[in-house]
């Protein structure tokens, strides 16, 4: 890659400075009203129970196609993307559901006979974590989301706004990134869950042997990364990570960490309480300390220094983690023991949308409060991954969780209401969008794929040169690739463990 070239990619990407919140969520707002208008033709019309060509190009085109519409040519008009999406929707709702074929049958006379009808004696076969499509979802979505940006960024269709901040201010990247942590910390609340279920107890040695096993892998990844990206001399963003740190060494000492904390006392330390115990102590050594100047305005004079955003920002991306773990081990289980008194009146649906949005409204005013003016006044940062970015990115992970699972409660009322795993597990396939499922199930290992095939894509084409109508077309392809090598994955049950 010639240096002109590279020094001009590097300066596209550079010194930027976002834009506001309330435009990160109207971006975002689409995915889930793709799935809105998604889960309207399902349990409508039952159009993807038969999955062909028609299907699938649905699916894509509204659960990825839109996404890609809203951070390209629609990223000045969300508004009206989110309206074409939802109002077929609303439509489509007062027509008469499907739904009501795969309803519970009646109790049967001999289980009211032994004093308990079918279905409650059926929870007994039911596990205690069940699938939750709208966790399905909102990752999968996310996943789009990430993959679709990673590439569109080098594009000028894509807006600066919406590209990572240089240190200070908040943008559709700098989300993405963070929502990525975020969901990783709410998948990794399952085995937790099935290990208190089982009555296991790990010691710390078990525990850092099986968090390696995650660990490794990712590792190499980044290895691999920094020795491509060096060799290749491709343009690259030092101030976002560091001159050899990339986003796969903080992923790979995550779950280490991560498993540590597992190990304390659940009645004495909860992940929640750890969580803002973690990230409140980071911001005063960064406030208190040489900590925040060192990170910003540091020589990189040694190997310390020249990773110095990678390392510090661990500790917020750790942070960010283990919200995410408290709030799947809170939603995640079919019975959750520990629900709060004014909730626990309400349906089990209804007590899992309700806490999540008394998450998001906890973590809303945490991030008024570190903001606002009268009180700290602090700024964003994902540079420094500071206790503000925390706060934004948890309560925007909470509060599209709860629209989604808001989508799922409207559309499929008895998604849990089955009396056998297996009648539960047909229904939730039923309420799953096949190429959100399939971004989920192989997240990682698409997201890997997405990163090589950016890289293929910048070192082949002149992406700052490209016109509006190239750059679609290249942008819509490689979103179609992924969907397709990742659903033809999941049909075939191939998953792929990183």
């Amino acid at each position: 890659m010639a240096q002109s070239y590279k020094s001009l990619k590097q300066d596209f990407v550079s010194n930027l400075s976002g834009g506001g919140i309330s435009e990160v969520n109207y971006v975002t707002a689409v995915a889930p009203a793709a799935v809105l208008l998604w889960s309207a033709l399902q349990s409508r019309r039952d159009f993807f129970v038969k999955y062909g060509p028609l299907a699938f190009t649905t699916d894509f085109l509204l659960n990825a196609g839109a996404i890609l519409a809203a951070t390209t040519i629609y990223s000045s008009a969300p508004t009206a993307l989110n309206t074409l999406l939802v109002l077929p929707a609303i439509a489509l709702y007062f027509l008469p559901t499907t739904w009501s074929r795969t309803r519970p049958k009646k109790p049967s006379h001999a289980g009211v006979a032994n004093g308990m009808p079918d279905s409650k004696r059926g929870q007994n076969n039911l596990g205690p974590l069940p699938e939750r499509p709208f966790i399905t979802h909102y990752r999968g979505s996310m996943m789009v989301v990430t993959c679709v940006a990673i590439l569109a960024v080098d594009f000028r269709v894509f807006p600066r706004r919406f590209a990572k901040v240089e240190t200070w201010g908040t943008s559709l990247m700098d989300m993405g990134v963070g929502s990525f942590v975020f969901a990783a910390g709410l998948a990794s609340a399952r085995p937790v869950l099935r290990a208190r279920a089982a009555g296991k107890s790990t010691s710390v040695g078990a525990s850092l042997m099986a968090a390696a096993r995650h660990s490794v892998p990712l590792l190499l990844l980044g290895l691999v990364r920094l020795y491509s990206v060096k060799g290749l001399d491709y343009a690259e963003h030092v101030s976002e990570y560091g001159v050899h740190w990339n986003f796969f060494f903080t992923l790979a000492l995550l779950p280490p960490f991560a498993a540590i904390i597992q190990t304390l006392p659940q009645s004495l330390f909860s992940v929640h309480f750890i969580a803002l115990f973690v990230t409140l102590v980071y911001q005063v050594v960064l406030d208190a300390t040489l900590l925040k100047a060192y990170v910003l305005t540091a020589p990189r004079d040694n190997l310390l220094s020249q990773n110095r955003e990678g390392v510090s920002s661990f500790v917020g991306y750790f942070g960010i983690f283990l919200v995410g773990q408290a709030i799947g081990l809170d939603i995640l289980p079919r019975k959750n023991p520990a629900t709060i008194t004014y909730v626990s009146g309400l349906s089990p649906k209804h007590q899992i949308l309700t806490r999540l949005l008394l998450w998001s409204a906890w973590f809303s005013v945490l991030l008024f409060l570190a903001t606002s003016y009268q009180t700290f006044g602090l700024q964003v940062s994902r540079r420094l991954a500071n206790l503000p970015y925390v706060f934004w990115v948890s309560a925007f992970n909470c509060a599209q969780l709860a629209l989604f699972c808001a989508i799922e409660t409207l559309m499929f009322p008895g998604l849990y209401s089955a009396a056998e795993i297996d009648t539960e597990t047909r229904r939730c396939r039923h309420a799953t969008s096949r190429v959100l499922g399939a971004f989920n199930a192989n997240g990682l290992a698409i997201f890997l794929l997405a990163n090589l095939l950016t890289g293929l894509v910048n070192l082949s084409t002149d992406t700052l040169q490209a016109s509006r109508t190239r750059a679609m077309v290249t942008l819509l392809l490689y979103t179609l690739a992924l969907a397709s090598i990742a659903t033809t994955l999941h049909a075939k049950k191939i998953s792929v463990k990183l």
